[in-house]
C-alpha cells in the first residue's frame, strides 16, 4: 500500500528539535521503575517495568503524529484483525469472548481444543529502531517527510534512570520504543504485524493477539491426534521470526490447557510431546481464569474472595465517608471487579451466580446500613443496580448493539448470524 505523506498539523515542523530550542529537549526522557505486581519480588531487576516521563509538549506532537497515522491505518484496513490491544473498540473482553466463543463451540461439537498462552520478555525494550522504519515503509506504507520524521524520533531519544532522588547520567536510546509515550504503543504493533502471516498461514489452528500476548488454540476430533503436530511447528516457525526481529518468548510464562473429556487429557498430553510440561489445571489469561470446561469455577472462586476482601477493609472506613463518597469506593473496588469480562459469564453455573450476587447483597447492605436480614430486591431498586445476573445480559446486547452499528471488532461482528424467519 502506498499512503500520501503525512502532512503534520499546526504548522509542525518535521524535524523536532526545531521546536526544542523553544521548549527544551522533546526527546529527553526520565525513565521510572514501577513494581509490576505488588506479589513480585523486589529485589529481581525483572520484577520492574520502565516507564518513560516525557515532556508535555512532546505528547502533544505525539498526539498529532498518532491520530494522523491510527486514520492512515484505519483506511487501509492494515491493522492485524486479530490484535486487540491499543485499539478503538478492542479490548481484552471482546478478545477472551471470541476465544472462548470458538474453545465453547468445538466443545459442543465434540472435539477437544488445545489453548497456548505465549508472552514475550521485554518486548517493548527490544524492538529494533531500523526493523521498525522498515515496518512503517513496506508494510504501512509511509515514504518521504513523514518516514523521515519517524527516524529523527527514533533515533533522537536519550535518558537517564530516577529512582527515588537519585539519577543517573543521560545515554541514548538505541534500540526499544518508550513505554509510557504515545507513539510508542502504536509503533509496537506495526512491529508485529509481520507475524499475523506466519499464524494465519497454518490452517486448522487460530490465533489471537493482546500487545505482546499470544493464544494459539487448535480444535480436533478425538482421533485426530495428530494435528497436534501442527502446534510444534508453528511454535518453531514463530521463535525463529522473533530470533530475527531481536524478541523472545518467555518460557517461564508459556501456559497450557487442555480443554478436553477426563479420559482424553492424557492422551493429548502425551500427544503435545516436549510441550506437555507445559500444561497446567488452570491458566490466568488476561485476568480471567480458564478451567478445562470453561466453567469459570475457579475465577468465580478468586473474584468472591478479593471482593471480599476489599469489602472488608472499605466496611471499616464507612464511617467516616459520606454516602456518595462510600459508593464510588464500592464501585471502584466491587462493581469494577464484577463487570470486568462480565460477558464471559453466560457459562456460569446457577451456583457461581448466586455467589456473585451474595457479593452485590452485601455491597448493598453497606451502602444503605441495611441488616443483613433486609430484604434484597427493595434495596437494589432503591440504588438502581441491575442485579448480576441482568448485568450480564445487559453487556451481551451492548456487545450485539455495537457489533451491528460497525461500533465492535470485525471478529465479534464475524460471529452474528442474522435470523431469517422461515415465513412472514
Amino acid at each position: 500500500v502506498k499512503l500520501p505523506d503525512v502532512t503534520f498539523l499546526c504548522g509542525v515542523s518535521v524535524f523536532p528539535w526545531v521546536i526544542s530550542r523553544y521548549y527544551g529537549d522533546l526527546q529527553n526522557a526520565v525513565i521510572h521503575l514501577l513494581i509490576k505486581k505488588p506479589s513480585v519480588d523486589p529485589s529481581l531487576h525483572s520484577s520492574f517495568r520502565p516507564i518513560s516521563k516525557l515532556p508535555f509538549i512532546s505528547k502533544i506532537l505525539e498526539k498529532v503524529v498518532a491520530k494522523q497515522l491510527t486514520a492512515a491505518l484505519d483506511e487501509h484496513n492494515i491493522y492485524d484483525s486479530f490484535q486487540s490491544g491499543f485499539l478503538r473498540a478492542h479490548c481484552t473482553e471482546t478478545a477472551l469472548l471470541r476465544v472462548s466463543n470458538d474453545v465453547l463451540t468445538h466443545s459442543d461439537a465434540g472435539d477437544c481444543s488445545v489453548l497456548v498462552l505465549l508472552d514475550l520478555t521485554a518486548a517493548f525494550d527490544t524492538v529494533d529502531h531500523h526493523l521498525v522504519l522498515e515496518r512503517l515503509k513496506y508494510w504501512v506504507g509511509l515514504s518521504g517527510s513523514a518516514l523521515e520524521w519517524f527516524s529523527s524520533y527514533l533515533s533522537a531519544h536519550s535518558f537517564p534512570v530516577a529512582v527515588s532522588k537519585f539519577r543517573s547520567s543521560t545515554t541514548s536510546l538505541t534500540h526499544s520504543v518508550p513505554q509510557g509515550s504515545v507513539l510508542g504503543p502504536l509503533l509496537f504493533l506495526l512491529y508485529l504485524l509481520p507475524l499475523q502471516h506466519i499464524l494465519s498461514s497454518f490452517k486448522g489452528k487460530s490465533y489471537h493477539l493482546y500487545v505482546d500476548e499470544i493464544q494459539l488454540y487448535i480444535s480436533f476430533k478425538p482421533h485426530e491426534m495428530s494435528k497436534l503436530q501442527l502446534l510444534h511447528t508453528c511454535l518453531d516457525s514463530i521463535k525463529t521470526w522473533m530470533a530475527r526481529s531481536f524478541l523472545q518468548l518467555n518460557e517461564d510464562k508459556t501456559e497450557i490447557l487442555i480443554c478436553a473429556p477426563d479420559k482424553l487429557v492424557p492422551k493429548v498430553r502425551d500427544s503435545l510431546g516436549q510441550l506437555a510440561s507445559h500444561t497446567k489445571p488452570s491458566v490466568r489469561n488476561l485476568g480471567v481464569t480458564f478451567d478445562p470446561a470453561l466453567t469459570l469455577d475457579s475465577h468465580v472462586s478468586s473474584l468472591v474472595r478479593s471482593s471480599f476482601f476489599h469489602l472488608r477493609n472499605i466496611a471499616k472506613l464507612s464511617p467516616i465517608l459520606s454516602r456518595a463518597e462510600l459508593e464510588t469506593v464500592i464501585h471502584t473496588f466491587i462493581s469494577s471487579r464484577l463487570d470486568y469480562c462480565n460477558s464471559l459469564f453466560t457459562c456460569l453455573s446457577r451456583t457461581s451466580l448466586n455467589r456473585l450476587q451474595v457479593v452485590q447483597n452485601a455491597c448493598a447492605r453497606l451502602l444503605t446500613k441495611s441488616s443483613k436480614n433486609t430484604h434484597i430486591t427493595p434495596l437494589l431498586l432503591q440504588l438502581h443496580w441491575l442485579p448480576v445476573n441482568f448485568r450480564v445480559h445487559f453487556k451481551i446486547l451492548v456487545m450485539v448493539y455495537r457489533a451491528l452499528h460497525g461500533q465492535a471488532p470485525s471478529y465479534i461482528g464475524d460471529l452474528l448470524s442474522p435470523y431469517t424467519p422461515s415465513r412472514p
